[in-house]
């Protein structure tokens, strides 16, 4: 099963659990969890998915593509270059089971 946890600057939560494999934003969008948009669907083409990832996790995700970094430059939110990713990017429930990320005030 994969899990995956959005945090807020508030101090919120919201866990989403599949049985199926998905990328953070896949997994935002069809659970409706605030903060994620996937304008583009998952083709890196915006930065509507941006997310931070937990340093626990950096590790373990696949490296950053050239069309993510050049979309990373783009997001609404600052970027943090150890923690900033495109939640279209990372499949959870792929060799990856779980993850927490936190959600940025914006994305548009």
């Amino acid at each position: 099963m994969a899990k995956i946890v959005y945090r807020y600057r508030d101090g919120a939560r919201r866990t989403v659990e599949r049985d199926t494999p998905a990328s953070i934003m896949r997994a935002a969008v069809e659970a409706g969890v605030p903060g994620i948009v996937g304008e583009c669907g998952g083709q890196t083409m915006c930065a509507t998915c941006h997310v931070y990832v937990d340093d626990a996790y950096a590790g373990r995700l696949p490296v950053i593509g050239d069309e993510e970094e050049e979309m990373l430059e783009c997001t609404a939110a600052p970027r943090d270059a150890g923690r900033s990713r495109l939640g279209c990017q990372i499949v959870v429930g792929a060799g990856l089971d779980e993850i927490e990320v936190d959600v940025p005030d914006t994305q548009i």
